[in-house]
């Protein structure tokens, strides 16, 4: 059920960011730092509330993974839609978790590997050139918010108090926005309702959400954490056809079913695998 709610939440962001960036005039950078701010505020709130560990909880490392995400996240979507970008982001994190995964012992079976190999080849197989493929920067930037997330998703197993070491790490992030909106401050732009979209996703979707899945991914093995991040991109593009009137091509509904094929082999044969013997 946390790791239900965290994938709603995870969509949720996608949408946001995407409808403030497509209906707003806020910028990026502004839109980033609000997002920070605002989580950082709703996790000092909850930390207080439950009384957790305050003091020397999360850390910088995780702090710039969270920063790094964040900051490429809202950059791509000047230019993807919601469920191109939700997609190209989580195939990015199962890739990188995964590939830890593997790096330290967890087993896969011959099943799995093909799974693997379907997913990832969608998500190639949306980035070829041609005149439905997402724009290169926006790509690019997405699947680097996408690794920086497997870093954070990884660092989060093994971070203690959820809430606590989450609100430590946004705080941190804090001044890392900061700074980029002094770098960007000529081209800066406000705009109420973008603010608006902001604090909520920094808040409810970023904060509250963040808190949830880290205190889901203690029961998760690092395969297992990818593969249920997946679940997103569908919620990201059934909410942007739905809200933002965006349209679906052939290329991200054939990506789309083979990443997320690919993901149902692995997801079967681990359940396969560990099937009480009969």
């Amino acid at each position: 059920m946390l790791t239900l709610v965290a994938m709603t939440a995870f969509a949720g962001n996608s949408l946001l960011c995407r409808l403030a960036l497509k209906q707003t005039s806020i910028d990026a950078s502004s839109f980033t730092f609000i997002r920070i701010v605002s989580g950082a505020i709703a996790l000092w709130v909850i930390v207080n509330l439950r009384k957790g560990s305050r003091h020397k909880a999360g850390s910088w490392l995780s702090a710039l993974a969270l920063f790094a995400y964040a900051a490429a996240f809202s950059f791509a979507y000047l230019s993807l839609s919601a469920g191109t970008g939700a997609l190209l982001l989580f195939g990015a994190v199962q890739a990188t978790m995964i590939s830890w995964g593997l790096r330290k012992g967890e087993q896969f079976r011959v099943r799995q590997f093909v799974g693997l190999a379907v997913a990832l080849g969608g998500l190639v197989a949306l980035l070829l050139p041609g005149l439905s493929a997402p724009p290169l920067s926006g790509a690019i930037l997405m699947l680097g918010a996408g690794i920086a997330w497997g870093i954070y998703s990884l660092r989060g197993k093994s971070a203690g108090d959820p809430a606590s070491a989450t609100a430590g790490n946004f705080l941190r992030a804090v001044p890392l926005a900061a700074l980029l909106s002094l770098v960007l401050l000529p081209w800066a732009r406000l705009d109420r309702a973008g603010i608006v979209y902001a604090v909520v996703s920094g808040a409810l979707a970023s904060g509250v959400g963040y808190a949830i899945w880290y205190t889901a991914l203690p029961g998760l093995k690092a395969t297992s954490a990818a593969t249920v991040q997946l679940t997103v991109p569908v919620l990201a593009a059934i909410g942007g056809i739905t809200l933002l009137g965006e349209s679906i091509t052939l290329r991200l509904l054939f990506a789309s079913v083979a990443v997320l094929g690919g993901i149902a082999l692995v997801i079967v044969e681990k359940r396969r695998a560990f099937a009480p013997v009969k």
